[in-house]
């Protein structure tokens, strides 16, 4: 089974950032869709607030 949620880890190997600053970008993206500090972020969430292809980044946080 494929993992759905993205960590602050897979967000730096993606931007290239630090951890703070995928951290940050985590709670960004909660708050533009109102959730609350106990709800997770999926990996088709954070492609679609960054505007980047579900395919391609998918296949990298499975690598």
């Amino acid at each position: 089974m494929k993992r759905v949620v993205i960590y602050p880890k897979d967000i730096m190997i993606i931007t290239g950032k630090s951890e703070r600053y995928s951290r940050y970008l985590i709670q960004r993206i909660k708050k533009h869709l109102g959730k609350e500090d106990h709800q997770v972020i999926s990996i088709s969430e954070f492609c679609e607030y960054m505007g980047l292809d579900f395919d391609t980044i998918n296949e990298l946080v499975h690598h």
